[in-house]
């Protein structure tokens, strides 16, 4: 049973709600409206989530992550490949890993050359540049698996925290054998929060990294392959992080 379920927004008021809030959450079915694609097409992602490698970067010493990385540049509704680089955030955002050049595996080929790819980023974007117009996007992508091999797997390390982006979506791809996992997101400046639990694969939270600080609390098994799929993308003008 799940205490906190979602307070969904829907496709024809996440833009809205993002400039209320700084938040919204959407099912997967209005994902897949706001992107122009079918859930079917997305689920065609979901098996190369049991390729990703391991994450050495983590200072904990943790096992639990592993992970592909890739970059874009998103202008109107067009999507270029930037050439592969370093993910890198200041300390100012990222207490743990900050200041670090971290050097991830790229997305398969196959993922970034299938149909429904560039529709998802360029339909996120889109929603976005009707919050804030700042197109070119520079748009990080991030497939995480957390898995509970060290007994506990933690999805943000680095505690409740902002991007250093203008904005961030964040897709639930599945949870399996898993219990926590639960988001909370919080004014940046102020008192109001939420918390909740993503369970159903597609589900995304949208934020105005700006407005907002997020975090997802620690996972733990329920049997021995229990682990947590995300794909995480960020939206930022001007430049890629550590380009400016």
């Amino acid at each position: 049973m799940n205490p906190y379920s979602p307070p969904y927004s829907s496709a024809a008021t996440l833009v809205s709600d993002l400039r209320t809030n700084g938040y919204a959450v959407l099912t997967a079915r209005d994902v897949a409206a706001v992107c122009g694609v079918s859930t079917d097409a997305l689920d065609a992602l979901r098996p190369s989530w049991d390729d990703l490698p391991e994450d050495g970067y983590l200072k904990d010493g943790g096992r639990y992550r592993r992970r592909r990385h890739a970059c874009f540049v998103q202008e109107g509704d067009a999507l270029r490949a930037a050439p592969r680089r370093a993910h890198w955030q200041s300390e100012d955002y990222n207490a743990l890993h900050g200041g670090m050049h971290r050097w991830f595996e790229p997305i398969d080929p196959t993922v970034v050359d299938s149909a429904v790819w560039p529709r998802m980023l360029t339909g996120l974007g889109a929603q976005f540049a009707q919050v804030h117009a700042r197109m070119p996007w520079h748009i990080e992508a991030h497939q995480f698996r957390i898995d509970t091999t060290d007994g506990i797997g933690r999805p943000t390390p680095e505690g409740a925290h902002r991007d250093g982006v203008d904005f961030v979506a964040v897709l639930l791809v599945g949870r399996y054998g898993i219990k926590g996992g639960e988001t909370r997101v919080f004014e940046a400046d102020g008192p109001r929060g939420q918390r909740f639990t993503l369970t159903e694969p597609w589900s995304a939270l949208l934020l105005d990294d700006a407005r907002v600080i997020h975090e997802s609390t620690p996972i733990q098994p329920l049997d021995a392959s229990g682990h947590r799929d995300t794909l995480v993308l960020t939206y930022r003008s001007g430049a890629f992080q550590g380009d400016d």
